[in-house]
């Protein structure tokens, strides 16, 4: 009797006890996954894709918010601030958490010290846009109509800061003619504009801008990759084209804030690595949107930031790329 009652004690008093996030079970509830772009951008894509493995995996909503603004600086220092219980998650790419270190001087979150990296979910090339109604077919077309009509020296980015800003900088840069760079909150829009001629040329993801190159509203010239893409074998790469020194590839990442359980962060890695595995994904990635799956360890993650930061600053730096 003794023995009985010292055992229900016991048990009231820990049911009193709260126990760790990562010692309780989880996920309890639907899960948040911060896209900091628009709806309908690469990094949407991605998002969309993990979260719906992740919800059947996990057997709760994976729910997409997206909130764009300053090169993913918004949705990354929303995501550095949230509770570190496993409820939310983000997006990351090379803009949020290797770009923006070297382009912000008051950065509003540290891309090492506020995140738990999950995964490094893959690379995909950019490639070179122009609206089909100028009178150029190739790189080095465009390169002679820039240096000739200052009228046409006007360039779109995804966002002040991303990785398709420094690539538009980078090209001025090289071949020697100053571009002016008109920003907007996502790629969805700017595609749009350099489409209707508001806005002559872009870069970003090779298949972003394939429905309206096969419309008719935009030509490709070149990718920025070191090698030509499958997806588009015909087109040249910025080297091939004459533009030497030029070699741009985005990533896309999974993060979570810093002090999220590490149990959870090892559940998280493991079924998004599963997931990005399946059929289903390499079907929206590397068919959808021409990435090169990696799924990395978090370790890997880390060390690949790492070496992107410095190297970012550096180009950030050397462009004279600014940011209001």
């Amino acid at each position: 009797m003794i023995r009985r009652e010292f055992i229900l004690a016991a048990a009231a008093v820990l049911s009193c006890v709260s126990l760790p996030a990562s010692a309780q079970a989880w996920p309890t509830k639907p899960i948040a996954y911060v896209v900091p772009f628009t709806a309908g951008g690469t990094t949407d894509v991605v998002g969309r894709t993990v979260a719906q493995h992740l919800s059947t995996a996990l057997g709760q909503p994976v729910v997409i918010e997206n909130r764009p603004g300053a090169a993913g600086a918004v949705g990354a220092t929303y995501t550095a601030k949230a509770k570190p219980d496993g409820y939310t998650l983000m997006g990351g790419t090379i803009s949020t958490h290797a770009i923006n270190a070297g382009l912000y001087k008051n950065l509003p979150y540290d891309p090492v010290k506020d995140f738990e990296p999950i995964t490094l979910v893959g690379f995909i090339p950019n490639a070179l846009y122009v609206n089909a109604q100028l009178p150029v077919n190739s790189v080095a077309d465009l390169v002679a109509l820039l240096k000739k009509d200052a009228n046409v020296r006007t360039f779109a980015s995804s966002g002040a800061g991303t990785s398709t800003h420094l690539a538009g900088e980078l090209f001025g840069d090289i071949v020697g003619v100053p571009v002016t760079h008109v920003a907007y909150k996502g790629s969805p829009q700017a595609f749009q504009d350099v489409a209707g001629g508001q806005v002559a040329f872009m870069f970003d993801q090779l298949t972003a801008g394939a429905g309206l190159v096969k419309a008719g509203k935009l030509k490709l010239l070149a990718v920025t990759s070191p090698k030509r893409s499958p997806l588009a074998p015909e087109t040249p790469t910025m080297a091939e084209a004459g533009v030497k020194d030029f070699e741009m590839v985005s990533w896309q990442a999974v993060y979570a804030p810093r002090g999220t359980p590490k149990e959870i962060v090892k559940r998280l890695h493991a079924e998004i690595v599963k997931g990005l595995k399946s059929q289903d994904a390499r079907d929206k990635l590397e068919k959808g949107i021409s990435m090169e799956i990696v799924a990395s360890s978090p370790e890997e993650l880390t060390a690949l930031m790492q070496r992107e930061i410095p190297r970012w600053a550096a180009l950030v730096k050397k462009s004279g790329a600014t940011v209001d």
